[in-house]
């Protein structure tokens, strides 16, 4: 397969990374004579519009697996965005909203890079570039799909939305200067793992409602709620080991609120990945799950603060193409 890249660069995000990985990139594409045509995002949404804008022109193609043919002498133009899980967030909810089933390349230039590391997709710039370049063929990978009946507010979710802890740790995380001076080190998640230090003396218990292959499971002190499609979160944390990307299903996990010593065991735990066998730590799978909490509590989509506020929201599934060569 061979192709024309277009390549959507945010050079912000990782608080600078994605220019040095965007710089690697077409250094590289210039090298070995790859035909390409370069995006560079200048302000926040700009992803979004440059999408919208190669849509409407009609220079990206769907990906039909039954009836796909590519001639030995066509290039199949393939968006490549290089960036953090954000910009990737925002790109496929452009696809999403304009109902374009069409396939995406990813190179990762973010902080956390939960969504390669996810799917098996190296966060080393180079090797991930030739794990597109040779594919013959996208990945079908699962991304969740949420509809939030309070704000009336729908999405695509590349990695997992959390109320609770979560939530408060990102907002707290993303208000820290010290994110965006550990960034300059590529030490993003060690910014994470301060917050969380932070947000565990004050986050609270909160009653949640989850409602799962036809049952309902109510939690009086959940600390934390996340649903989510692969293993990790919060820069390589993987709070669902057994979830996978590749199936078309929803992993929900609900730990309920504990006194703080049990709360740091349960982290080493987590560390050593022995955390699902916590009487605390409840874990669902289906393809639908719904979720109602009436108190109001931080929500994160992707590492995107929601707001603090109270949800009823339920997901279901939605397959997105992604062009990769699995190590």
């Amino acid at each position: 397969m061979k192709f024309h890249f277009h390549v959507l660069v945010n050079q912000a995000s990782g608080s600078g990374r994605g220019q040095k990985v965007g710089e690697k990139i077409i250094a590289l594409l210039e090298d070995k004579k790859f035909a390409h045509t370069l995006y560079f995002t200048d302000h926040a949404g700009h992803e979004r519009e440059l999408v919208r804008n190669l849509v409407f022109e009609d220079v990206l193609a769907p990906w039909d697996p039954e009836n796909q043919t590519i001639g030995d002498d066509q290039l199949f133009p393939l968006l490549m965005v290089i960036g953090g899980d954000g910009t990737l967030h925002q790109v496929l909810n452009e696809l999403y909203r304009l109902n374009k089933d069409i396939p995406v390349s990813y190179i990762p230039g973010g902080s956390g890079n939960d969504f390669a590391r996810g799917i098996g997709l190296s966060p080393q710039p180079e090797k991930a570039f030739w794990q597109i370049v040779q594919a013959q063929e996208p990945q079908a990978v699962n991304n969740l799909l949420y509809d939030e009946k309070i704000q009336a507010e729908t999405g695509v979710v590349i990695n997992n939305v959390g109320i609770g802890l979560d939530a408060a740790i990102v907002n707290a995380t993303n208000d820290s200067l010290t994110k965006q001076q550990l960034n300059k080190y590529n030490l993003g998640s060690l910014a994470y793992i301060i917050s969380i230090v932070k947000v565990l003396f004050t986050q609270k218990g909160f009653p949640i409602l989850v409602e799962v292959n036809g049952a309902e499971y109510a939690y009086n002190k959940a600390f934390l709620c996340t649903t989510t499609n692969h293993p990790y979160f919060g820069g390589g944390v993987a709070i669902a080991p057994m979830a996978k990307a590749d199936k078309p299903n929803i992993d929900l996990v609900v730990i309920e609120r504990i006194n703080m010593l049990k709360i740091f065991w349960l982290i080493i735990k987590l560390i050593r990945k022995t955390h699902t066998t916590s009487k605390y730590y409840h874990h669902f799978n289906s393809s639908k799950i719904r979720i109602v909490s009436t108190v109001p509590e931080y929500g994160q989509a992707d590492g995107e603060v929601m707001g603090k506020r109270p949800f009823d929201i339920t997901f279901t599934t939605k397959k997105q193409w992604v062009w990769y060569k699995k190590d």
